[in-house]
């Protein structure tokens, strides 16, 4: 044995930003403006905090939940657990009482850290959260004075006065729990997917790749994926090994907000879903010159797959590459990126071409393996054009879900995501939907996410969601429902005209509808579940079948 066989702990990296820079700052969005804080600080307050989880009987493996939005607390939270060897179980503000209930109780969570703002959404749990022992409530400008009827309230400044601010983090095996998440249930009952130690490790490791996220200590970075969706996308523990600045938006998600962040605090690096996007280009395209994004280089965007003229439009216009991601909460969640220039081939090419490769998927990150294959199991061709079901493996890709194995999920050691794709010739991953969300019309599939993104980039139109409508004949046929930018005028016939551009005559959608909004689900992806569920509560028939 010539190498020290050092177990790959979270601990052994996450104090590593305050020892190399204490200075950084942490910033976090108020109501009245921004507080500050440095690394050093952090890393003091993370280790108070592990103290007084232990002082109150919070063991290794215990099962800690955050009911936090993006903010020094929770980073504080993430550091202790981490550290302490505790589970940390981030809760999701946006899921239903029914849901959280579920999970709360699933997860067996002793005790819940809760944002102070947060607090009415909690309280709705009163009574039904037997596991928990005591609620711990941080404050933030606005929010000083706050009462809860929820089990042993204590504030989180005094529940951590006057710990030490030094906690000697326990050597445990590098596969023991680190983290847990809750899908969001689109069908039955949110799903537990338990991250390690090891794991998350790794998934860091390789996010701070150059040809991944590249991740810098020189970097700005202001985390908008919320840090209880998939672990903010694994970039607050990135952040702690590194050491760059963070810049953390607390409930303050508008546009106008996140702006006067990107801008004021020189952001270089930034992390969201589409619709952010979306809503930060419409206000930059309002008044150009009233924001210097400058600084900013690079966005990552996951959750869906953005339109291929959202990420045209960022290079253009401001010289911001738009890095495209894809995995999910049962994936860390990085599996594939997608870049201007992949390889040194990709040097040479003219920007439409690296655009063509940009608004695809992407190609998986190093240590992982992805396939597609048909209905039987069988490995389909690399060719861009056979379609299959995309199965994933990997030492951060799940195994089993947490408390609910559901082996029918997983298949010889895959992971059966859900999602259905082609890989071209370049190896490159595109996403033609995910399988529940496909049209079947004739025996032939129509990928709604194609037909969403082409009809995005008509002029004039803010939103696309393309869902299936049953059909007597042809089983399901596709109906767009589009959110158009205030004041535009877009047709029927001009959207129909659009998309015959680019589809054959039997893919294009039966009909349009006009909608002010889109519903969301609490990750930020389009609820096409609610979409369909909303047209039958309607009675909505397709035009051919209607009268």
């Amino acid at each position: 044995m010539a190498m020290q066989h050092t177990p790959l702990l979270m601990s052994n990296i996450i104090d590593r930003g305050a020892r190399v820079a204490p200075g950084e700052e942490i910033v976090t969005a108020t109501q009245s403006g921004v507080r500050r804080q440095t690394y050093k600080e952090t890393r003091d307050r993370a280790h108070q905090l592990a103290h007084a989880l232990n002082d109150v009987g919070i063991e290794i493996g215990d099962r800690v939940g955050t009911f936090m939005w993006n903010g020094s607390r929770h980073l504080e939270a993430y550091h202790a657990c981490a550290g302490m060897g505790a589970v940390l179980h981030t809760l999701n503000i946006r899921l239903s009482d029914r849901d959280l209930e579920y999970i709360i109780e699933h997860a067996q969570d002793k005790i819940i850290i809760a944002d102070a703002d947060a607090l009415p959404l909690l309280e709705k749990l009163n009574g039904r959260m037997p596991s928990v022992q005591r609620i711990v409530v941080a404050t933030e400008d606005g929010f000083e004075e706050w009462q809860t009827q929820l089990p042993e309230p204590v504030d989180y400044e005094e529940f951590i006065a006057g710990k030490p601010t030094e906690y000697e983090w326990p050597q445990i095996d590098e596969n023991s729990p680190l983290g847990l998440c809750y899908t969001s249930g689109t069908t039955g009952n949110p799903k537990g997917v338990e991250y390690e130690h090891r794991s998350q490790y790794l998934h860091t490791m390789t996010q701070c790749m150059t040809d991944s996220m590249s991740l810098s200590a020189t970097d700005c970075v202001l985390g908008i994926v919320p840090m209880f969706h998939a672990m903010g996308w694994g970039v607050p523990w990135s952040a702690l090994m590194l050491g760059c600045k963070q810049v953390l938006p607390h409930r303050f998600m508008d546009p106008v907000r996140l702006l006067d962040l990107l801008v004021s605090e020189g952001v270089t690096l930034s992390s969201g879903v589409p619709t952010i996007w979306q809503g930060v280009k419409t206000l930059v395209e309002s008044d150009p010159s009233q924001f210097d994004l400058s600084k900013l280089s690079r966005l990552t965007c996951g959750g869906s797959a953005p339109p291929p003229s959202l990420i045209r439009w960022y290079w253009d216009t401001l010289g911001v590459e738009m890095i495209q991601g894809w995995g999910m909460t049962e994936t860390s969640p990085l599996a594939t990126l997608s870049r201007r220039q992949m390889k040194r081939s990709h040097l040479e090419l003219e920007e439409d071409a690296k655009f063509a490769n940009v608004a695809k998927a992407g190609q998986l990150m190093p240590g992982i393996e992805l396939d597609i294959f048909d209905e039987d199991f069988n490995r389909l061709p690399h060719d861009g054009e056979a379609v299959g079901e995309i199965l994933i493996r990997g030492p951060w890709i799940c195994s089993e879900y947490y408390n609910d194995p559901q082996p029918e999920k997983f298949h010889d050691g895959w992971l059966i995501t859900g999602d259905v794709g082609k890989i071209d010739a370049e190896e490159y991953l595109i996403i033609s939907d995910r399988s529940k969300d496909l049209v079947k019309s004739g025996g032939e599939w129509i990928s709604s996410v194609d037909l969403e993104n082409h009809i995005v980039a008509l002029k004039g139109v803010a939103q696309a969601c393309v869902v299936a409508q049953p059909h007597p004949k042809w089983d399901e046929r596709p109906v767009a429902l589009v959110v158009l930018d205030e004041g535009a005028e877009v047709s029927k016939e001009d959207v129909l005209e659009h998309c015959a551009t680019a589809f054959a005559k039997w893919q294009l959608p039966d009909d349009v509808l006009y909608v002010d909004s889109v519903p969301l689900t609490s990750t930020g992806k389009m609820d096409k579940k609610v979409v369909r569920a909303d047209l039958h509560a309607r009675g909505y028939q397709l035009p051919d079948l209607a009268g």
